[in-house]
């Protein structure tokens, strides 16, 4: 298959690989998005998905021809991700996917702390009825979960949980930058997510920050957000090699 010129254009079929990628890694077909964007995408949601590990050398040319394009897009995309702190560069590997140290946790989590704290407060003072509801309906379904023991999928609800919290901001920057912590969170979350108590414990602290928003409470929904995120640095860091 020929590379797909940048720009314009679908991306009809996966060609074959050779030792240095798997074809599991990507999709096969993306008919809607520019292809350097598209190729950002891919390589974004395999770091996200584990797909590509941690310490995983990044190659131009094995990715651009798994993906069909040539290495233009991909070097693009690396360098965005290498922004995004999805990626970092070395000088015996080149760029690789990035780990996280304890010190990389801490930071990231006092961030979440920050954002989510703000989020969980507007939710509190301007959530609509819709929203508390929807809310509730996350809450009884975590239990439910919880109950039967399937932890996947509770894992999976309890970020559905995050979205419609992060929903409530208004302001954009805070957006973006939600959204960039929130590659970070889904990806250590996958990492460690088989910390005993950890997503169980979740579901009752989530609870009271619900009980809150509620209440028209802000200062106590962004404690309760606050003491969340604590616990679960805690525990991600009782957990880090």
């Amino acid at each position: 298959m020929k590379p797909q010129r940048e720009g314009t254009g679908t991306v009809d079929k996966a060609p074959q690989t050779d030792d240095d990628a798997s074809p599991a890694v990507f999709s096969v077909r993306h008919d809607r998005r520019k292809v350097t964007d598209w190729v950002y995408e891919e390589i974004r949601e395999a770091i996200i998905d584990l797909r590509l590990h941690p310490g995983e050398p990044l190659r131009e040319a094995a990715m651009a021809e798994q993906l069909g394009v040539s290495k233009t897009p991909v070097r693009e995309a690396l360098a965005r991700l290498e922004q995004e702190g999805l990626v970092e560069t070395t000088s015996f590997k080149g760029a690789v996917v990035s780990a996280y140290s304890n010190q990389d946790l801490q930071e990231i989590y006092e961030l979440r702390e920050m954002l989510e704290g703000a989020a969980a407060r507007a939710a509190a003072v301007s959530a609509s009825s819709t929203t508390i509801e929807a809310l509730r309906e996350v809450i009884q379904r975590s239990r439910e979960l919880r109950d039967k023991g399937d932890l996947p999928a509770l894992a999976s609800l309890l970020g559905h949980f995050d979205l419609i919290v992060y929903e409530q901001v208004s302001n954009q920057r805070m957006h973006a930058m939600i959204e960039t912590l929130r590659a970070h969170l889904t990806r250590i979350g996958k990492l460690t997510e088989e910390i005993p108590g950890r997503v169980v414990a979740s579901v009752e602290e989530h609870a009271h920050i619900v009980e809150a928003i509620e209440a028209g409470d802000p200062d106590g929904a962004e404690r309760l957000m606050r003491l969340h995120i604590k616990s679960v640095l805690s525990d991600q860091l009782k957990a880090a090699p």
